[in-house]
């Protein structure tokens, strides 16, 4: 009996030629670095099939990076995708495709672009009402501007890792409400941000917004992402100035980019918004929903802890594109944002440890003991999928992370 070709992946499969996310890697023989495309168990070298092919994007998926192909723009990423998707089912390609396939579990993934600028969100409004009711239990939940801004920070980019990178635990100042003074030392609450981050391709003009209509022109694709934080140099040094330290050491990202277009049929509808909003962000009158419906599941050393749901979002990624382009930001590629933690209404859709636990007050139940914020030699796993073409499932690459002690 004939082999099964891999290309015939299992229905079913959220890795099957609906999806066709991409990422870089090498191989323990071989450490050049490639453009490969996730198919089933398996990674197709793209430059090495489009080469045997006689394929005229030979050049652009012969890169050790995606940023030659995000630069190349939205035309260019739907004809790729398009001669992908049909060297992937065309039998009369298989000849020629077959060869260039490798086993997952034989390759070495890499961060598969090279990050420019890095900007993270704040756009559930369950997280941002559960962090205003831990630490203003006085006040509103919310603050003034919440609802009438997606509001944000510049992160740094020079420390986003790629998914399976260890994360050193973070030192800094700390000072408990009780303390006399600031203590120096490891962070003694770090956390997780259950997040989804997108990649910006085609880079725009200095001085000339993006409008809502320009984010697929614009953004390549979408993966999940966790923007670790020490909670305790967080809560410290934010004020008045935002995050630094307690963010800055680690955010971790997937090995592999979902295309936009692979995600058609997970748009949806943002939450109704009960605040007018300016025309610059009003998406009311959108031909396309500007939310994604994505699944997200979060566990800890292999256990479940929580299913933040990211059609729950607020704010839109294309929103977030426009505000943090509207005075004149120009876009590079390889510009990173994230969305900002993803929570939902519902205690177990909380996509933070420290809403979990509410800020430490309520620890959660492990197999090997309980928890209120992360511990050296925990493992952070984010996975998600969305909902795709004729009922299937499209799967978001893995993200996750092993906590190690402070140097």
């Amino acid at each position: 009996m004939p082999q099964q070709s891999p290309l015939e992946v299992p229905e079913g499969d959220p890795f099957g030629p609906h999806n066709l996310p991409y990422g870089v890697f090498s191989t323990a023989r071989e450490d050049r670095r490639r453009i490969g495309v996730r198919i089933g168990g398996h990674v197709l070298d793209a430059g090495a099939a489009a080469a045997a092919l006689g394929s005229p994007y030979a050049g652009l998926l012969g890169q050790p990076s995606l940023n030659p192909l995000l630069a190349a723009g939205r035309t260019a990423w739907r004809d790729v995708r398009r001669a992908l998707t049909a060297w992937v089912t065309d039998p009369g390609h298989r000849p020629a495709v077959e060869p260039h396939l490798l086993p997952l579990d034989e390759v070495v993934l890499h961060l598969p672009y090279e990050v420019a600028d890095y900007v993270d969100f704040y756009a559930s409004e369950h997280h941002a009402t559960n962090v205003g009711k831990i630490f203003r239990p006085d006040g509103d939940a919310l603050t003034p501007n919440w609802k009438h801004l997606p509001i944000g920070y510049h992160g740094r980019s020079g420390t986003i890792v790629v998914s399976g990178t260890d994360v050193v635990r973070p030192s800094g100042q700390r000072k408990a409400p009780t303390d006399p003074v600031p203590v120096f030392g490891p962070s003694v609450k770090l956390d997780i941000e259950a997040e989804v981050g997108f990649v910006v391709g085609a880079p725009s003009e200095l001085g000339r917004p993006v409008p809502l209509a320009g984010f697929e022109d614009h953004v390549f694709g979408l993966f999940l992402l966790n923007d670790w934080s020490a909670r305790d140099i967080q809560a410290w040094e934010y004020v008045p100035l935002g995050p630094f330290l307690g963010k800055s050491f680690a955010t971790s990202v997937s090995a592999w980019v979902t295309p936009l277009e692979a995600l058609d049929a997970a748009r949806t509808a943002p939450p109704a918004r009960d605040v007018p909003l300016l025309p610059y962000l009003d998406d009311a009158g959108d031909d396309r929903p500007g939310g994604f419906d994505l699944r997200i599941t979060v566990s800890v050393n292999g256990q479940e802890i929580a299913r933040p749901p990211f059609a729950s979002m607020y704010w839109t990624a294309a929103q977030q594109l426009a505000h943090m382009t509207v005075n004149g930001a120009s876009l590079r590629t390889g510009d990173v944002f994230g969305s900002g933690t993803v929570s939902g209404p519902r205690t177990d859709q909380r996509g933070s440890l420290l809403e979990l636990t509410w800020n430490g007050r309520d620890a959660i139940e492990l197999s090997d003991g309980k928890r209120t914020f992360l511990e050296d030699g925990d493992t952070v796993t984010l996975t998600a999928w969305a909902p795709g073409p004729d009922g299937t499932r499209v799967g978001l690459g893995e993200v996750t992370g092993r906590i190690t002690a402070a140097r």
